[in-house]
């Protein structure tokens, strides 16, 4: 029996940009993927189609999958020859139990990798504007769990050593035993005005930080009733962020913006609005379900003058139509184009020249391709359906966790179609209850997605002024501005 392979990734503290390349490469080529509550679910998007998500997140007091179920998920899914992939917030062996599923991996003669990733130790405080180091602040930096096995769940550490000898200390989950910690620091010599402050789900935007001393964190954080996940950060270094404070003040940062996609891709609109600061959630993720192939048109391409594809997915589903069904591709005698650069460029780079235009006159000897959608837009003229485009249903439950994490405050429609599937689409309307457009901004791309939000009794709160992406950055901020 072939045994599969096991890679302990680490997805770093939640910015989806921060893991490894390694960690994405590993990610992409999963047959299974077990993930826990803090690692950004959005690195799911990048998974193959068919691989096995399961969740073990873990939330205070209350364990989805107890350690040891995980343990043996991984034993028996490498033994059935699997390729799994198994990710953890931040950095696995800092706090991450990666030690202890190596052992059990290593103990079944099974293969595996430790791909390290970006502890949140480091990176929130640096996405709050403080470096964990400094020549003047600090030159000592220590991570320090604030929950562990004992009794009582408070940490059993040489206090004296960390208030007399560390300049920066960075505790992890420490808000429950947040009164605890600042007495032991304080007793042990550490100045009651030391700067401390939480960061809560850093390097998202929702990123949120409290600050205070050691003698007044703990009634602030009591107050405010801050929780976890949060880092909290002992030392004087902190006083660098009045300075250095970059992340927070993104045009965008605090937004949390649902984008309607129809597409199969993330789009670049996502990454802008990220680059601006926001916490994107695109929805839904979308997968092709195979349809009947049309052989009688296939076999008679010489027959068409014009083929017009409509996506750059029909363009990758023409070609692998024609090699599954050995048709030479030099049997195309026809003039060839694209409903955008996009899709001219994907039959460029097959060597296939072509044209951008949405104008072409509809006769028996035009030949349109794309998804089952077309059916709907085109007359009198052949169709090649090479796929039905549909929502994957195994990325439902992961936006709802998402959804319960980030609450969003405003939903973002760039087109007519993707006001159509909100409204439209089966599952997509069981995510949402009626009331949710009443509770966040509807900001539409231009006059068409305004006309069908209209058309189902929306009335949107803004409109880019011009149909293009960065109209609709600039309306988006604009919005956040006015509150």
């Amino acid at each position: 029996m072939n045994k599969g392979k096991v890679f302990l990734v680490g997805a770093g503290p939640g910015d989806i940009g921060l893991i490894t390349v390694k960690g994405l490469e590993a990610i992409k080529q999963a047959e299974v993927i077990l993930y826990d509550r803090l690692a950004n679910p959005k690195l799911l998007d990048f998974a193959p189609f068919g691989c096995e998500l399961i969740y073990c997140g873990k939330l205070p007091d209350r364990h989805t999958l107890r350690q040891e179920g995980i343990n043996s998920l991984l034993v028996d899914k490498a033994l059935q020859g699997k390729r799994v992939v198994r990710l953890k917030g931040g950095d696995p062996g800092v706090f991450g139990r990666v030690g202890e599923e190596a052992e059990v991996l290593a103990s079944e003669g099974i293969e595996f990798e430790m791909v390290p990733g970006i502890s949140s130790g480091m990176a929130a405080p640096l996405y709050a504007g403080i470096p964990v180091t400094h020549r003047q602040f600090g030159e000592t930096f220590a991570v320090v769990t604030a929950h562990d096995q004992s009794k009582d769940g408070k940490p059993v550490l040489d206090w004296k050593a960390l208030a007399s000898g560390i300049d920066t200390i960075a505790f992890y989950m420490g808000v429950k035993n947040l009164p605890y910690i600042c007495q032991c620091m304080i007793e042990n010599g550490k100045a009651p005005e030391t700067p401390v402050i939480l960061i809560q789900w850093g390097t998202f935007s929702r990123q949120k930080t409290l600050e205070g001393t050691l003698s007044t964190i703990a009634a602030l954080a009591a107050e405010q009733q801050f929780s976890n996940p949060a880092i909290t950060l002992v030392g004087d270094i902190i006083s660098l962020r009045e300075k250095i404070n970059w992340f927070e003040k993104k045009p965008l940062f605090g937004r949390q913006v649902l984008l309607a996609r129809t597409g199969y891709q993330s789009s670049g609109l996502a990454q802008a609005l990220t680059e601006q600061g926001a916490d994107v959630i695109e929805f839904p993720k979308w997968k092709n379900a195979e349809v009947p192939v049309n052989n009688n048109i296939l076999n008679n391409l010489s027959h068409y003058e014009e083929i017009l594809f409509t996506s750059v997915e029909s363009v990758v589903e023409f070609i692998q139509l024609l090699m599954k069904e050995k048709i030479d591709i030099r049997s195309l005698t026809a003039d060839l184009y694209g409903l955008s650069n996009k899709t001219v460029t994907a039959l460029q780079e097959r060597g296939l020249l072509a044209d951008i235009t949405d104008h072409l006159f509809q006769h028996e000897t035009l030949l349109v391709v794309g998804d089952s959608r077309i059916a709907h837009k085109y007359r009198n003229c052949d169709l090649l359906i090479t796929s039905e485009k549909v929502v994957d249903e195994t990325y439902l439950p992961i936006l709802k966790r998402i959804l319960t994490d980030a609450k969003p405050d405003s939903i973002v429609f760039p087109s007519a179609q993707s006001i159509k599937m909100y409204f439209e689409e089966e599952s997509v309307v069981k995510l949402f209850p009626p009331e949710f457009l009443q509770e966040v901004k509807v900001i539409c791309m231009g006059d068409r997605s305004e006309m069908a939000a209209q058309f189902y009794g929306v009335v949107p709160d803004a409109k880019a002024e011009t149909p293009t992406r960065e109209a609709l950055i600039d309306t988006i901020i604009k919005c956040s501005i006015q509150g």
